[in-house]
């Protein structure tokens, strides 16, 4: 499995993005300032954007899973119970695991931000994806579920996972490190 980004440009109005690279099997790790081209570059290679100039070639990706930072962007279950059956995982597993117990019976939009992120993330995390796109997975949990999410992560052997986050802290194992710096992928 591979993604090439040969000469890719995104260009808006006021603002570009340039991106050469190749991401292979493993954990990359995709850091940036806020406002950098991080989302940007995660909806480019996730196929969702197309580059106004170069090419994005994708190579044994045969499943995808984009995980935005705003986990009410998700959201499919009128219940906790059922946002957790919507993603294929067992209920009463999910839900201990993410000390969300109580609260089965709720809307998932009834949720702190956080609890909401927490039930997201451990949806996401129960399947297995060829390409694993995380925008911000980081975003609205505690160090603790940062640390959390951190193992689970570590964990994730087969396929290619790609975190895209301005986190400064605390980060999980990761094989590559890349950075969005004055509009370019370094």
């Amino acid at each position: 499995m591979r993604i090439e980004l040969d000469r890719c440009c995104l260009d808006r109005e006021h603002w570009s993005l340039a991106a050469d690279g190749i991401f292979t099997g493993g954990i990359h790790l995709v850091s940036g300032d806020v406002g950098s081209g991080k989302t940007t570059l995660a909806l480019l290679l996730a196929g969702l954007l197309v580059p106004s100039s170069g090419t994005v070639r994708r190579e044994g990706v045969r499943s995808l899973m984009v995980s935005f930072q705003h986990p009410e962007y998700h959201v499919t279950g009128t219940t906790v119970r059922d946002e957790c059956r919507s993603w294929g995982a067992d209920p009463a597993a999910l839900i201990a695991a993410v000390n969300l117990p109580g609260k089965e019976d709720l809307s998932p939009l009834r949720l702190s931000r956080g609890e909401l992120k927490r039930l997201h993330l451990a949806c996401v995390l129960a399947g297995t994806y060829d390409l694993l796109v995380l925008d911000e997975p980081f975003s609205s949990l505690d160090c603790r579920e940062k640390e959390r999410v951190c193992n689970e992560l570590s964990l994730r052997k087969n396929g290619i996972t790609i975190i895209f986050t301005p986190e400064q802290s605390i980060f999980p194992r990761v094989d590559y490190l890349w950075e969005i710096s004055d509009g370019t992928l370094l």
